[in-house]
């Protein structure tokens, strides 16, 4: 595929123009990610492409502007390029500027349906317009999916409101394109004003401000990367500015062009952003957390630390295999449908995928759970098996562990229990602590290996050697063996780095390995453990703002991490 030629589909294609918002993912609205689960070719500005990426459906065709023109020109002519992904292959194509409405057209008029997506709202975005006004002139039709504007988005996550009770005005500024006459205007009004500018010209625009009549001392906020965990914000007044910038150390910087949004007002609440900035002080705001599980079984655990404010980096310690012998596995199942077993308990997540995955080949379902008790360990491995249409009879009410099934299992009883026998699907790791229980309790047990647990590959190098150096602030150790895994597969974690455990034989393992124990969860869960981590960095939080400090995260303690956040 040539980098401006887009294969041909029906005869009627559609354009959608679609707003990404300012960069949380989170805050694309329902009408856009259905629009983006129904293109046939995404054209997204790069800053985008990430937020909108993850709804489009497998096989559309990706295209996207280069992210630094001056470093990928197209040969001979210094001007911006686009980008065509497709599958795997990725190929540079021509002068972005002119491309993009000529990329959306083609494809447009090939049948396909394509989304035009751009940071913030397309009404205020200036290239959007126009290859709108190409289509309306093609008479290709087309649509706006409106998205939230950077302009009112990243004051609302810097806890910034733009108007009071009293109903203050609000104007709007681009200072990369505004006149003289338009900063007088706004100079001129004792409104709050919104500046969208970079890094590097905050202290003109507040200049022009000054110039224009506003006060020095007019109360000011700057907000960079702003509604992502990268955002950061700097309050100040139009006079000083320039020095709270130059005291922490952003400027001069390679990173000066960053996009900012400033408020600048009397009224614009910038004086209770502490009381008021809901985002950024999130318990593990920014923190980069490891979290050494199974990609499946990582998920819901990052879900929760996002909702905190922290960047979950999932790296699986362990890979999960069907046994090496099947046929015992085959025999139990086909156990269940012929009435074999009275009880079968799931002591994880693995093993209920495994046993589905055996009722699937067979072409069974939850149905051949009928007539049969069921016992889960865990809150997850529970919540699998109801994902899969069946209700455990019996989970823990105490320790969520073998131990704590065993307290509420009740014993084999001739009279009511007309089979005495239980199915025990697990890992090959596992150990004897449950058979041992049930048959104290008079129960016979088929202690069967649904899947076998090995150590995953390294992960790539880049993360071997933020564990090692310190790029994370806190990783999260659900087991022992996630600790002796991820230390042999990528290394200790730096000593500044936060080890939260979920119970004493994962803490033990964890100092045996010269590791220091920081968190510990209350119970054996890992949304406790979470919860606890997050109870971690909230007191962490306090007692830095308590003394006066500044609150950083645990990775900016080890030596040359602020020289190396300030130029990276």
């Amino acid at each position: 595929m040539s980098p401006t030629t887009l294969p041909a589909g029906p005869e009627h294609g559609h354009v959608t123009f679609l707003g990404a918002g300012p960069g949380d993912p989170g805050l694309l609205t329902l009408r856009a990610v259905e629009a983006l689960a129904n293109a046939d070719v995404l054209v997204a500005e790069h800053e985008v492409l990430d937020v909108v990426r993850t709804h489009a459906r497998a096989g559309v065709t990706v295209v996207h502007t280069d992210p630094d023109p001056a470093q990928n020109p197209v040969p001979g002519t210094g001007t911006p390029q686009l980008t065509v992904v497709d599958g795997t292959s990725a190929t540079v194509g021509a002068p972005a500027v002119r491309d993009a409405a000529h990329l959306v057209m083609e494809a447009a008029r090939g049948g396909r349906r394509v989304v035009r997506a751009v940071t913030g709202d397309p009404g205020l975005d200036t290239d959007a317009a126009a290859e709108m006004l190409a289509c309306a002139a093609a008479g290709v039709p087309f649509e706006v999916v409106p998205g939230i504007a950077s302009a009112v988005g990243v004051p609302a996550y810097a806890g910034v409101p733009l108007r009071d009770a009293e109903g203050t005005d609000v104007r709007f500024v681009d200072a990369r394109t505004a006149s003289g006459r338009c900063w007088t205007e706004v100079g001129a009004s004792d409104g709050t004003v919104v500046v969208s500018t970079t890094l590097d010209a905050v202290a003109a625009a507040a200049g022009e401000l000054v110039s224009a009549g506003r006060k020095p001392d007019t109360p000011m906020t700057v907000t960079v990367a702003g509604t992502t965990t990268r955002q950061r914000t700097w309050t100040a007044t139009l006079g000083t500015v320039a020095q709270t910038l130059k005291q922490a150390k952003v400027l001069p910087s390679p990173d000066g062009g960053r996009p900012v949004i400033a408020v600048v007002g009397e009224r614009s609440a910038a004086a209770q952003r502490d009381q008021l900035s809901w985002f950024e002080s999130k318990p593990l705001f920014g923190w980069k957390v490891l979290v050494p599980r199974t990609k499946e079984q990582a998920a819901s655990l990052s879900d929760q630390l996002r909702s905190y404010g922290a960047v979950p980096h999932e790296v699986p310690t362990i890979a999960v295999e069907p046994p090496r012998t099947p046929q015992q596995m085959e025999r139990a199942v086909k156990g269940l449908v012929t009435g074999r077993y009275e009880w079968i308990a799931f002591t994880s997540v693995n093993a209920v995928k495994a046993v589905r995955e055996k009722f699937e080949e067979y072409g069974l379902d939850a149905r051949a759970f009928a007539g049969i008790k069921v016992a889960a360990v865990g809150e997850q491995t529970a919540k699998a098996l109801i994902a899969f249409g069946v209700k455990p009879d019996l989970v823990p009410s105490g320790e969520q562990s073998a131990a704590g099934l065993l307290e509420d299992w009740p014993p084999y009883d001739p009279v009511f229990d007309p089979i005495d026998r239980v199915f025990l699907p697990r890992a090959d790791i596992a150990t004897e602590t449950l058979v041992a229980g049930l048959i104290e309790l008079g129960w016979e047990v088929d202690d069967v290996t649904a899947y076998r647990t090995v150590r995953a590959s390294p992960p790539p190098a880049e993360t071997r050697e933020a564990i090692k150096g310190g790029g994370f602030d806190a990783v999260l150790f659900t087991s022992s063996s996630t600790v002796r895994n991820l230390v042999g597969i990528a290394g200790k974690p730096h000593n500044v780095t936060v080890i939260a455990c979920i119970g004493p034989a994962t803490a033990k393992t964890a100092e045996e390995h010269g590791l220091r124990v920081d968190v510990m969860a209350p119970e054996p869960s890992v949304h406790k453990l979470a919860e606890a981590l997050a109870d971690f960095g909230l007191r962490r939080r306090a007692a830095a703002l308590e003394a006066g400090d500044p609150v950083t995260r645990p990775s900016e303690r080890r030596p040359g991490a602020r020289r190396r956040r300030s130029t990276t």
